[in-house]
This record gives structure tokens, sequence and C-alpha cells, in this order.
């Protein structure tokens, strides 16, 4: 992904649990999240599993707002845009490392 592009992404928790947010860095900010410091404090008392959806974006703006709809799913709704085709998690899967 060329540099300033936005993506929204979905995370599994340790807990099946689904956080969803944005980044212009997939791996630098999976290693937040994973206990670098900048990482959301969703993932204090839980660890990130897998990165289960990535969707790009044009910018933040763009970005921001699909999170937020994202955001606004039910659980099942999530679920089912996993499979979309515009899930393109299945791309990054050899980079990024699990939780320690």
């Amino acid at each position: 992904m060329p540099a300033g592009y936005w993506s929204v992404y979905i995370i599994l928790a340790s807990d099946n649990s689904l956080y969803t947010g944005i980044t212009t860095d997939i791996v630098r900010r999976w290693q937040q999240h994973c206990g670098a410091a900048g990482g959301a404090r969703f993932f204090r008392g839980r660890k990130p599993k897998q990165l289960v959806y990535l969707e790009d974006a044009d910018n933040r703006s763009s970005a921001s707002r699909r999170e937020a709809a994202i955001k606004k799913l039910t659980r099942k709704q999530k679920l089912i845009l996993l499979s979309s085709s515009e899930n393109r998690s299945h791309l990054w899967a050899d980079k990024l490392l699990p939780a320690p």
C-alpha cells in the first residue's frame, strides 16, 4: 500500500471480540496493539489474535467515516463483512506475528 493511503481494519481479540480501527501502516499498528507504545486501550487485558479484515480508503476522512459505519454494525453483520470481497486481510497474514 503506498504511503499516505489509509486502511480500515478489524482485529479479532483473544476474548473473540472485534476491534475496528484505521491506520496508514497496518504492520506498525499491529505491533502497537501487541504491546508496543501507542496501542489501543481496548487491548489492555486482552491480546490481538488475528487481523481479520482490511479495507483501503483514499484518505483519513473516508477511513474515519467507514470505521464509524463498521462500529455501528452488529457482530453478525461484521462477521458477514469479513467474508466480503473488500477484505484484503489475507494479503498481510504472513507479515503480522501473533501477540506474545
